[in-house]
């Protein structure tokens, strides 16, 4: 099972293109003949990660991928770390604006993805998607379902049922998982303004082409794709 989520809109926006790309790409991807779900969280610090932990015990995926809103990034960015830090610039969808909170109390500094970022860069670029690997996903919400996110299929969630009258944690060891951010969708752009973004059609095939890179490839490749600041 292949569990695929994106956002809610949030910042005034009506959509969010990286729930328009999940729910796309998880088409794209039943008709190859793979079992996939897909999930819009609400973009609320918390509650997103209720919903997801929500989700990975419903489905119990052995791949999942998290994709948020970029706005003002060009590339189909693979996101490398997540930390545990939330320290939001603006509030979420219910005004909540937490400033150097952890996202898991007492958790790790930071979690790596364990998606071949790597091989699905190279695999963007040999489809023709601009792409790039990134080493921030930010402190805002998406990092938070990121960090939650490598946290529960390190760690577990804590919605694994009653055993013996006490909750169950619920174990995910085997199952991968990553972040993915996207640009914003071509009609969230005013024309001639220059902000870049991407047709929902490209970013939704590039769901699909690191989901299938993925399930291809048990160690990354090395390729130069860092950064000097």
């Amino acid at each position: 099972m292949i569990l695929l989520t994106g956002f809610e809109p949030f910042g005034g926006e009506t959509t969010n293109p990286s729930w328009t790309a999940a729910e796309a790409a998880s088409s794209i991807l039943r008709a190859d003949g793979h079992a996939v779900a897909a999930v819009e969280l609400p973009c609320v610090f918390g509650e997103s990660v209720k919903a997801l932990e929500a989700a990975l015990d419903a489905y119990r995926p052995e791949l999942v991928i998290c994709v948020g809103q970029a706005g003002g990034r060009a590339r189909i960015s693979l996101e490398r770390v997540a930390i545990n830090c939330d320290d939001a610039r603006i509030p979420d969808n219910d005004g909540n604006r937490p400033v150097d909170e952890e996202v898991i109390p007492g958790g790790p500094a930071a979690y790596f993805s364990t998606l071949p970022v790597k091989a699905g860069l190279d695999a963007l670029r040999s489809a023709g998607i601009p792409a790039e690997v990134s080493q921030s996903a930010g402190t805002y919400v998406c990092n938070h379902i990121f960090y939650a996110l490598m946290h529960a299929l390190s760690e577990g969630t804590p919605n694994g049922g009653t055993v013996n009258g006490a909750r169950g944690t619920s174990d995910f060891k085997g199952a991968r998982g990553g972040f993915i951010h996207v640009p914003y969708e071509t009609h969230q752009v005013p024309r001639g303004s220059g902000t870049p973004s991407l047709p929902a059609a490209v970013m939704a095939e590039a769901l699909a082409v690191v989901v299938r890179t993925a399930l291809t490839t048990t160690a990354d490749i090395k390729l130069a794709a860092g950064s000097v600041h």
